[in-house]
């Protein structure tokens, strides 16, 4: 697997990777990541095309599922941890 490229955000790193005709878009956020696997198309060969589909709503939900995974931490550890 290889870095293609990163797109800049202010809050999450976002990094591409291309390996064996599949893309992977990974986002960090503090300790949390969420990665995301796409085949390569017609549609997306490139990591200008990458680029292109990583949009203001994509970008939107990931910042909403990284809050619920940090709620979610955050429930563990007062489950579990400290009582």
């Amino acid at each position: 697997m290889r870095i293609i490229g990163e797109i800049p955000h202010p809050v999450m790193k976002i990094t591409v990777f291309a390996m064996n005709m599949r893309y992977s878009i990974k986002l960090e956020m503090g300790t949390l990541e969420q990665t995301y696997k796409l085949r390569e198309s017609d549609y997306i060969n490139s990591f200008e095309d990458i680029y292109k589909i990583v949009d203001d709503t994509f970008l939107g939900n990931c910042m909403r599922r990284f809050k619920e995974m940090n709620e979610d931490l955050i429930g563990i550890f007062e489950r579990n941890i400290t009582k």
